[in-house]
């Protein structure tokens, strides 16, 4: 089981997963990351974006033939389920009041989640505001929380671990001109009990290791890995240290 691994796994270590957005990849850059993401960097793989219009399904495919990690949905709408993977990130914007996307795209996909053997963990997703308008901002028709009303963060962190929410995303988007901010992850983590995940803006080592040191359990990493295959492996070489660091 993933969720339980994940629980098992953070008592002992800090957790990384690469975010592959089907729109920006091809085959070989999939095939590619598969190879390089290694058990002693990369835990596992997501697989989604705010707006895809490429295969979900053949990119879960092309993973699951180049790499044993576990492939996650990160669904970005009720179109980007593939049976194929290992489970999915079921996402509630909890940051936002739109309700497709709090729950009217979860009622669309139950039945057909229920069909399939995915493992379904509950995420409470949250939008912290970056400098720049995001995919997610725009597609959800929600404002993220600015990033400097740090109490409503933990407010809503907070709100989603009471609701059942088994992880907690702290988000500020793709292509983000600023990743969260350390006072920001180090008082959610506080005030949490489950995983807390970091993603959106973070691009170098450094940035991963102060994302960390705040408090985040998974660090997510998604445009960094678009530069290519050589930024990659330099990005997971320096990752292997930080992990050890963290330990």
């Amino acid at each position: 089981m993933i969720y339980s691994s994940i629980i098992e796994n953070l008592k002992t270590k800090k957790m990384f997963a690469i975010l592959v957005d089907p729109d920006k990849h091809d085959r070989e850059s999939i095939r590619g990351i598969g190879k390089l993401a290694g058990k002693d960097t990369v835990d596992f793989i997501l697989v989604g974006g705010s707006l895809v219009s490429g295969s979900v399904d053949e990119t879960v495919g092309v993973l699951k033939d180049s790499t044993e990690l576990p492939v996650i949905l990160f669904p970005g709408n009720v179109l980007q389920i593939s049976p194929r993977a290992d489970g999915i990130l079921l996402l509630s914007l909890i940051s936002g009041r739109n309700p497709e996307f709090l729950i009217g795209n979860h009622v669309i996909a139950a039945p057909v989640l229920r069909k399939t053997n995915l493992e379904i963990i509950p995420t409470g997703y949250i939008l912290i505001e970056n400098g720049r308008t995001t995919s997610v901002e725009y597609m959800s028709n929600t404002k993220p929380i600015p990033a400097d009303k740090i109490d409503l963060a933990v407010a809503t962190a907070m709100a989603g671990e009471m609701l059942g929410h088994k992880l907690i995303y702290l988000e500020a988007g793709s292509g983000a001109k600023e990743n969260v901010n350390s006072g920001m992850i180090r008082e959610v983590r506080s005030k949490i009990s489950i995983p807390l995940i970091v993603g959106g803006g973070i691009h170098t080592p450094e940035q991963i290791r102060e994302t960390y040191s705040a408090g985040a359990d998974i660090i997510v990493v998604g445009s960094a890995i678009e530069a290519g295959a050589k930024h990659l492996a330099n990005l997971l070489g320096s990752l292997a240290e930080i992990k050890k660091e963290q330990s």
